[in-house]
């Protein structure tokens, strides 16, 4: 059986969808990850065949000034994780990254974090591939999903909302449908070697900025809300973003056989889903 930690989020209910009966799936009222002495008594080696770590604390502004709780939930949580012995795939985020560079960032590409967030996800990788016998960090980004809430909701409430909208356009990413990142993840499981500790990138394919993933929601969604772009420092936040943020899914195509969905693509059927729900 696999244990699912976070499992009330976006991927963790992605997850219960496809793994189904195969999992159990806890969020931090069945278990406190920053607990280490709850994970050991919870988590016996000889019960699960892989933990799937969906965990985090990812208000990415909030985490400036709430850099305690952060660190616990980011950090000791996945480190206490990597200590049961249990194979770990742990969920990481582009954030890492300073955005500084202008082709797509590989495993190997020197993490320079410019928040606390990216801060604490970074040292939560650290701590995961230190300690766990078996280990697979993947560094996702801008998860989106039916679940919880995300841009695309965000928008598509927007959009009935308003006339118009300003969005950033400078920021320049791909965004992630929760659902490929947890069928990547479902299609890996059989395939990890025992005792690697290895990182992967993964999104869906393309590149965009947060401007163009508004207007194609707006689009797709039927939406006549008009989209304006602006540059960052009209829209200040209290995390700084960074600014290029594309990850390089080479590895982890080559590695796992995986095929990778355009982002429009992705989109076009996480917004038929919400329409149906």
């Amino acid at each position: 059986m696999f244990l699912v930690v976070g499992a009330n989020g976006q991927l963790g209910n992605e997850l219960r969808l496809l793994l189904g009966n195969k999992a159990q799936y806890v969020d931090k009222d069945e278990l406190d990850i920053t607990d280490k002495q709850a994970v050991l008594t919870f988590i016996k080696p000889e019960k699960y065949w892989a933990i799937i770590n969906c965990a985090a604390y990812t208000a990415v502004d909030k985490a400036e000034d709430d850099k305690e709780l952060a660190y616990k939930i980011n950090v000791d949580g996945p480190a206490n994780l990597a200590l049961t012995g249990v194979p770990l795939v742990h969920i990481s985020t582009d954030y890492v990254f300073d955005g500084q560079n202008y082709v797509p960032y590989k495993e190997d590409d020197k993490p320079n974090p410019k928040s606390v967030y990216g801060n604490t996800k970074l040292a939560g990788e650290q701590a995961v591939l230190k300690s766990a016998n078996t280990a697979v960090v993947i560094r996702t980004a801008w998860l989106y999903s039916e679940f919880g809430n995300n841009f695309v909701k965000t928008m598509q409430r927007l959009g009935t909302e308003r006339e118009s909208l300003n969005v950033v356009f400078d920021q320049i990413g791909t965004p992630t449908y929760a659902k490929d990142l947890a069928q990547a993840i479902v299609d890996m499981l059989p395939k990890i070697k025992p005792n690697t500790q290895t990182l992967y990138h993964f999104s869906n394919e393309g590149v965009c900025s947060w401007y163009d993933f508004a207007v194609e929601i707006m689009r797709q969604s039927g939406l006549s809300c008009k989209v304006n772009p602006i540059e960052s420092f009209q829209y200040p936040t209290k995390a700084t973003r960074p600014f290029y943020s594309v990850l390089n899914k080479g590895k982890i195509k080559s590695d796992f056989g995986l095929s990778i969905r355009h982002w429009q693509t992705a989109l076009q059927e996480c917004i038929k889903n919400l329409e149906n729900m």
